[in-house]
This record gives structure tokens, C-alpha cells and sequence, in this order.
């Protein structure tokens, strides 16, 4: 069972050389979801063996160019390599001009149905949803209507400890109660209650796993509550800290702030990326961060980082 984050792109505005514009790959249970769509998406898909055939749906975080410029050039090739299969983008709603006008001049050979889902809140909300995972987004500050998101899978179903089902001689409901984490209530003849607790009959197979992306932001003080326990916490961290006016009168993050988020937030981990192309020297955007938050670490392109399976012994 996947949990694992592919960065694609992590520089800001302008891309420089060996790094391109904000993109990921998110690959949960088998499904791929991309998130956002910068310049050089493609290359960077062929040189991490994804196919876009394979992406299940695409989640925009704003309009700026350095997060979609990449979309037409990806739509367009799904069209030429005959995709069916229909795709949905949750987007902010001033997404929607956006590919109204592309799909006007280039949408003739796409055969497949692209399907915008205008997102629109102001607190955390749930936009997609499967057996297993559940995707909530939520506004960033960025002085234009901008969404983080947050990837989370679902708790699984309890185990039963199988010696227990004979110990006990349980029956299946109440098999199916331990399943659905409840305590077994049996009544005796006298009408007393017998309770078999759930910690005893069953336990929780694995720890359910969570990704939150959050770029472009300025701080904010819901942030990090929102994103609270997140296994991995991916946050811009455009500026050094010696630039943060910089960063405040353009809605972005530094390091210090993303490094604050992520301890806040009692992430288990903190990427940072999306490097104003000033910062040449990513090692040292780590070593700020560090400073606050010792568990971070500054993406590259194409590097990949994995959430193992926590997995419970009965």
C-alpha cells in the first residue's frame, strides 16, 4: 500500500536551471494524483517513469503561471496518447476561464471529458473521496484565492485477535463490533452486563498516513491547525529569513515560518521547496530550517520521499 511523494518541480516564479516550477506526484493505494502543474512537468513525469496516463485527478493550488503553465502541454498529450478515462481538476473557480480558453482552441483532439471542480471555502473541506482516502482543501494567504491540501488515508477496519474469537466464543455480530471499534456488550440471564473490551479482542492494523501540501502562503494562525499530525508537511519556503519583508509584501513563506508551521503542526516531517531563484544554495534554506525544526529537508527535483506502513503487531 503506496504513500509516496515524487517532487517534480520546486522553484518559484522563474525556472532556473536543473530546477522547474512547482509540480508533484502524489501516489496513494495505486492512484496517482498531481499537484499543481508547472513549467517542465512532462520531462520531469518521463525522467520519474510516471506516465500521465496513470493520474487518477489534478489538484490546482492557484492560478499564478509557475503552478499551471504546464497544464496545456500535459492535457494535449493525454489527448494524443488516446486517453478515456475522465479528468477531474479541483481548482479554485477562476480556474475555470483558464481552460474554457484552452479547450476552445485545443480541446478539438481531446477525447477524453475534463471536468473543473471549482472549490470555493473557507475552512477545511473535504473535495474527494474514495473506500480509503480522503482529500480535504482549505485557503491559503496569498492575496489571490489559493487552496492547500491535505491528503489523508482512512482509519482502517479493527483486526480481531483470532485466539479471542474462540476464547470467547464470539459470535459474528460481534465480530462485526470490534470491526467497527466497539466494545462487545453481552447481557446476562440476571440482566447484568458483561463488557469485552475492544483493546482486548482487537487493535488497529496501521496507522493511517497523511500528506498536507501548502504553497504559495504567508503565514496565517489557522495554518498549522489545520494541518495538525500531518506525517509529511510540504511547505514553500521561497526566502531566507533575512528576506522576510520580502516575503510578507509578496504573500510567501520563509524558512523560519515554514519550519514554525511544521512544529506547531507536530509534523512528522517538514519538505520545503519553491526557492526564489535568488537561492542558489538550497542547503542553506535546510540549515535555517533545521535551526527550529531538526526532521526538514529541501526538495530537489525529482526527489522522492516515502511514508512506510506503520504496521500494528496483534
Amino acid at each position: 500500500m503506496d504513500f509516496t511523494l515524487t517532487v517534480l518541480g520546486t522553484a518559484s516564479a522563474k525556472p532556473v536551471i536543473g530546477r522547474q516550477q512547482s509540480a508533484q506526484v502524489l501516489s496513494v493505494h495505486g492512484r496517482s494524483f498531481l499537484i499543481d502543474c508547472g513549467e517542465g512537468v512532462q520531462m520531469r513525469l518521463q525522467q520519474c517513469r510516471l506516465s500521465p496516463m496513470k493520474i487518477d485527478s489534478i489538484f490546482i493550488s492557484h492560478i499564478h503561471g509557475d503552478h499551471v503553465f504546464g497544464l496545456p502541454g500535459l492535457l494535449s498529450t493525454m489527448g494524443m496518447l488516446s486517453r478515456t478515462q475522465p479528468l477531474n481538476i479541483y481548482a479554485p473557480a477562476n480556474f475555470g476561464p483558464l481552460l474554457k480558453f484552452f479547450l476552445s482552441y485545443y480541446g478539438e483532439g481531446i477525447a477524453f471529458e475534463i471536468r473543473h471542480v471549482p472549490l470555493t471555502m473557507k475552512e477545511p473541506s473535504v473535495v474527494y473521496e474514495t473506500k480509503s482516502l480522503e482529500v480535504s482543501a482549505f485557503p491559503l494567504n496569498h492575496g489571490i484565492e489559493t487552496l492547500g491540501f491535505l491528503f489523508r488515508e482512512k482509519e482502517p477496519q479493527y483486526n480481531v485477535r483470532k485466539w479471542k474469537i474462540d476464547e470467547y466464543g464470539l459470535t459474528l455480530a460481534e465480530i462485526g463490533a470490534v470491526k467497527r471499534g466497539e466494545d462487545v456488550v453481552r447481557v446476562a440471564p440476571d440482566g447484568s452486563s458483561l463488557v469485552l473490551p475492544l483493546a482486548e479482542l482487537g487493535y488497529m492494523p496501521y496507522q493511517a498516513r497523511s500528506y498536507a501540501y501548502c504553497s504559495d502562503t504567508a503565514p496565517f494562525p489557522e495554518e498549522a491547525s489545520w494541518v495538525h499530525g500531518v506525517d509529511i508537511l510540504y511547505h514553500e519556503a521561497t526566502y531566507l529569513e533575512e528576506l522576510s519583508e520580502m516575503a510578507a509584501a509578496r504573500h510567501h513563506s520563509t524558512t523560519l515560518q515554514a519550519a514554525r508551521c511544521a512544529l506547531e503542526a507536530g509534523a512528522g516531517k517538514l519538505v520545503i521547496g519553491h526557492y526564489s531563484s535568488r537561492g542558489q544554495d538550497i542547503a542553506s534554506y535546510e540549515a535555517e530550517c533545521r535551526s527550529m525544526f531538526p526532521s526538514t529537508f529541501a526538495a530537489s527535483d525529482l526527489d522522492v520521499f516515502d511514508v512506510p506502513l506503520d504496521k500494528v503487531e496483534p
